[in-house]
Parts: C-alpha cells; sequence; structure tokens
C-alpha cells in the first residue's frame, strides 16, 4: 500500500527476455521468451553502475500492466563463456 495516500501499489508484471536491437538514447529493442517485441529502457541503478546491455544480452524487465509496449530492465543475467563456464573462471 502506498503510505502517503493509502491506495494499494500497482503492480509490476516480470518477465524476461533478449536484447535484440540497440536505439540511441539507452533505449533497447527487446524480445521476450512469448514472443512479444517491446520498447526498453535500463533501470536507474543499472545507469548508476554503468551496467553494459548489449546485443543478444538475456535480461529481465518490469512492465507495467498499463503500457504494454514499454517495460523497465532491471537485471542483466551473466552470460557464458564458450564450453558452458562462467565467464570469471
Amino acid at each position: 500500500m502506498d503510505k502517503a495516500r493509502g491506495k494499494p501499489r500497482e503492480e509490476k508484471m516480470e518477465l524476461e527476455g533478449t536484447v535484440i536491437e540497440a536505439l540511441p538514447g539507452t533505449m533497447f529493442r527487446v524480445e521476450l521468451d512469448n514472443g512479444h517485441i517491446l520498447l526498453a529502457y535500463p533501470s536507474g541503478k543499472m545507469r548508476k553502475y554503468y551496467i553494459r546491455i548489449l546485443l543478444g544480452d538475456r535480461v529481465r524487465l518490469e512492465m507495467s500492466a498499463y503500457d504494454l509496449e514499454r517495460g523497465r530492465i532491471t537485471y542483466r543475467y551473466k552470460r557464458r563463456a564458450a564450453g558452458g563456464r562462467a565467464a570469471s573462471e
């Protein structure tokens, strides 16, 4: 609940997808696992800590139920190196 007004807070949908296109202004076109394509932008913390998002990256998105064409990227999954090992090994 929103403490200031006593109204229930809007629920966000969390989905996963793959970045298929990088656009100007730190915008990305993301294809969700269900085939839907939408426009997404990185969250504030991702910008603050300079987390790079590249083509082919798996990402987690937050979407509002009111606008199904836009989303906010909240997490970038770690890439796996060739051979199935983690990139840091």
